[in-house]
């Protein structure tokens, strides 16, 4: 399972997709249309929630609960933003691999919803060599 908010951190997401040839995927944002607009499927639209609209969270965590608790993803990864944090840590639950990509605009120091994520991926990357660095993430290189 493969899930970003909309915006440059679907473009990022998006840019990953060779590295999930053969598998059989499930995409998720918060944008509609943005699947299609990608060819992304199959695919589900999730709330958007940010700390600016906390009362939706609850409603994003349960989308994403039932979602993983149907797809069943081995692994589950992320570009961010926080309902990608919430996709990591329902995933975590049903005992699954997860990933975090934090974005690359993130360039001085992690991401918010990237702190939050370190608690809930198994494999954990800044696209900045001195952000992985002085905040103990991996790096692999840039997705853009």
């Amino acid at each position: 399972m493969a899930i970003a908010s909309g915006g440059g951190h679907w473009q990022q997401l998006m840019a990953l997709r060779p590295a999930f040839a053969g598998c059989d995927m499930l995409f998720a944002t918060t944008l509609k249309g943005l699947p299609e607009e990608f060819n992304a499927a199959p695919s589900m639209i999730v709330s958007e929630c940010n700390r600016n609209s906390a009362w939706r969270i609850p409603l994003t965590a349960v989308t994403l609960f039932v979602a993983i608790a149907r797809f069943r993803p081995d692994v589950v990864i992320s570009t961010g933003a926080l309902p990608g944090v919430i996709a990591l840590a329902m995933a975590r639950l049903f005992r699954r691999r997860t990933i975090w990509v934090d974005s690359v605009a993130n360039a001085e120091e992690m991401s918010m919803s990237g702190k939050l994520a370190r608690r809930f991926a198994d494999l954990w990357l800044s696209q900045w060599p001195h952000v992985a660095e002085a905040e103990g993430a991996g790096y692999f290189g840039a997705v853009l």
